[in-house]
């Protein structure tokens, strides 16, 4: 058996007793490169290691895996596999040729000391109790069975690159466990023999402060793997099983969330907001289980979304919806909603018994022609809440249809389980899912898997044809998609394609063109109200907008000032972004920071582009927002002001802020990612 591509690393401190005796019977296995890492010892064990023929190596940062760390620095060429063993003598090393055997159908090939009634006598009370636990929570959070995490262990070197060490201390070994379930490694355990100490004492089990040590190590190292895997998620679904019950409980809360908040929707009274906080705080902690979901199936992916979804259909909505049904109304009996506002004395005749919950009655409809169309579509059929809520829901479903095709179920679980998503749209009853619909669907026509970003100045005409009249759609839904058709003409224009984005200006502008027309005559087109008061100093739950007002009081009463900042991020990001996922992420981040008027749902524009990006900022915020029902809170306890008290904002804000700062970091400096390169230091 050739085992010239084998190297051991063999962590030392103060074993001059024995460290003689483990080369030794290390060479007698046929191993010739062994390279001891004397970590300080103080009893000549480099001299002893040295006389029998090892390469010696010194470190003197104490700590286990340090020294394993050091060991694995400059390795010989022609190194295939690494071998670790003990230098106490307790290994025992006649048993490697059962290692040996396996490497051709696996990358990490662990010794079980528990797997054999000598190992399981000899070890103490103490290390069997937290090798079990130690296995018991790393099969509950990855999902993977392991027994022991003795020290005897033969790793492929690519393999250990691709699990990028980090802890330098006595997580060493349950990190490489964990984090080889994580990249998907072909894992043995071997029933293996445990000998007694040949002699020195043990650094760990030989003391009560040494055990309790390196058990707290253990067990933050596994807390940190484990919140750390929940943020750097994967595009791809695993073929690690989940841990047991999580995907169970992860449904449940969310499903039990749905149930709990559903009575609570009308915000009549202070309570009924602290109960629909606690619901959603149910679902919150099921959708933050999910993120550890390694793979699911498409009958629980479905199973939960639609559910959810259902349950919350009969939640009271918000009050938007009642204006939806008067615009919808109004058109059939022959009135324009951007002619009138319900208000209007003309309209007296058609009031409703919803009419008084109709929200800024002295103002005309602002919602642009298509959504009109549909409102009055809805209207013709049913004038009812559950249609409108289950039409709003229909499209927030084929989101998740399409995300799903493209992206996979792991992945789409961060919008389809979403409880913001959920509560926004089947709950609250906004229909701001038509608009997300036909963006996403833009967004998937335009960045095909095919057409690579180096290869974006051959993309066909249709492409840019296709994913135009989707954006002119969601343009006619709701007119903040208007950048986005900027991105589209500015991406062929700096190709010199002119005739495609001329083209595409004019498919993207169609769509509103079209649908205006019935509103519109020769000398009027009341389409945008620019002096509403909503527009000119409507304020809710903003950012930059209130850091500027404590600055400069008199910015209170002029929002058109940020159209500026928000034009220089639009302009940044055409000179820079090369997807239409980029340009639209990004696009829509500034745009909730900058906004004068940001509510709760708005934030639900994000949702479908985190399933690629997976940024830490939208996932935070998915969860921080609900803060916003402050507001409604203090509405229902006699403050109409409005106004989000500044430590809320703070809550709402600095999580999306950090967050996306984060992930934008990630990118520009790669080192700062959670799966580092052996060699950091």
């Amino acid at each position: 058996m050739d085992l010239e591509n084998t190297l051991v690393i063999i962590p030392a401190l103060n074993e001059s007793t024995t460290i003689g005796n483990v080369v030794k019977s290390l060479r007698n296995q046929g191993l010739s490169h062994i390279r001891v890492v004397d970590n300080g010892s103080q009893d000549g064990t480099a001299d002893v290691a040295a006389q029998v023929g090892a390469d010696v190596v010194q470190e003197h940062l104490k700590g286990y895996g340090q020294a394993c760390w050091r060991g694995l620095q400059s390795v010989p060429e022609g190194i295939e596999w690494i071998l670790f063993c003990d230098a106490d003598g307790s290994d025992d090393v006649s048993q490697l040729p059962e290692f040996f055997a396996q490497r051709e159908s696996y990358d990490l090939i662990l010794g079980n000391r528990r797997g054999t009634e000598s190992g399981r006598q000899q070890l103490s009370p103490v290390q069997n109790f937290g090798n079990g636990l130690s296995g018991t929570l790393i099969a509950w959070g990855w999902g993977y069975r392991f027994h022991d995490l003795g020290p005897l262990r033969l790793v492929r070197k690519t393999s250990l690159e691709q699990i990028g060490m980090c802890d330098r201390n006595f997580g060493w070994t349950v990190e490489m466990q964990a984090r080889a379930v994580e990249c998907n490694l072909r894992i043995r355990e071997l029933p293996v023999n445990y000998l007694p100490r040949q002699g020195g004492q043990s650094k760990i089990s030989g003391t009560v402060s040494g055990s309790f040590k390196a058990g707290t190590i253990i067990l933050s190292t596994l807390a940190s793997l484990y919140w750390q895997n929940l943020w750097r998620g994967s595009d791809q679904e695993s073929a690690q099983a989940n841990a047991p019950g999580l995907l169970w409980m992860s449904a449940l809360l969310l499903v039990a969330g749905a149930v709990y908040t559903l009575p609570h929707g009308a915000f009549s009274e202070p309570s009924s907001v602290i109960q629909f906080w606690i619901g959603s705080a149910i679902m919150a902690a099921g959708f933050v289980l999910a993120w550890g979901v390694r793979s699911i199936s498409g009958v629980w992916f479905w199973s939960v979304a639609i559910v959810t979804r259902l349950l919350l259909l009969a939640m009271y909505p918000g009050n938007d919806i009642w204006r939806y049904l008067w615009e919808g109304y109004v058109q059939l009996q022959g009135f324009s909603p951007y002619d009138f506002a319900p208000t209007a004395d003309v309209l007296e005749h058609l009031r409703t018994q919803w009419w008084d919950q109709i929200n800024h009655p002295y103002a005309s409809a602002i919602y642009p022609p298509v959504t009109q169309f549909g409102f009055r579509t809805l209207a013709s059929i049913w004038l009812s809440v559950p249609l409108f809520k289950a039409a709003f829901a229909a499209a927030d479903l084929a989101v998740c249809w399409l995300l799903s095709r493209r992206f996979g179920y792991r992945a789409t679980l961060l919008y389809a389980w979403n409880p913001l998503v959920l509560y926004s749209f089947a709950g609250g009853g906004h229909y701001d899912s038509w608009f997300v619909l036909p963006l996403v669907m833009a967004w998937l026509w335009f960045d095909r898997p095919s057409h690579q970003p180096e290869k974006s100045s051959s993309l066909p005409l249709f492409t840019y044809l296709g994913s135009a009249l989707f954006v002119g759609i969601s343009i006619a839904v709701k007119w903040i998609s208007l950048p986005v058709l900027a991105f589209l003409v500015w991406h062929a224009l700096r190709r010199g394609r002119i005739g495609i984005a001329l083209l595409s200006g004019v498919t993207g502008l169609l769509p509103v063109i079209l649908a205006a027309i019935p509103f519109c005559s020769p000398t009027s087109c009341p389409l945008v109200r620019f002096g509403s008061s909503f527009v000119v100093t409507g304020r809710c739950a903003e950012l930059i907008p209130y850091i500027v007002e404590q600055l400069w009081a008199p910015s209170r009463w002029a929002n058109w000032l940020y159209a500026f900042p928000l034009a220089l991020v639009i302009v940044w990001l055409l000179l820079r972004a090369t997807t239409f996922h980029k340009f639209t992420e990004w696009y829509l981040i500034g745009l909730m920071v900058i906004s004068p008027i940001v509510h709760f749902w708005y934030l639900s524009w994000l949702m479908p582009f985190l399933v690629l990006s997976r940024n830490l900022g939208i996932r935070l915020i998915s969860l921080s927002a609900y803060v916003y029902f402050t507001l409604l809170y203090m509405s229902a306890a006699g403050d109409h002001s409005w106004i989000l008290p500044e430590a809320q904002r703070h809550i709402l804000w600095w999580p999306f802020v950090l967050g996306v700062a984060w992930s934008s970091a990630k990118v520009t400096w790669p080192q700062l990612a959670l799966t580092p390169k052996l060699n950091r230091t």
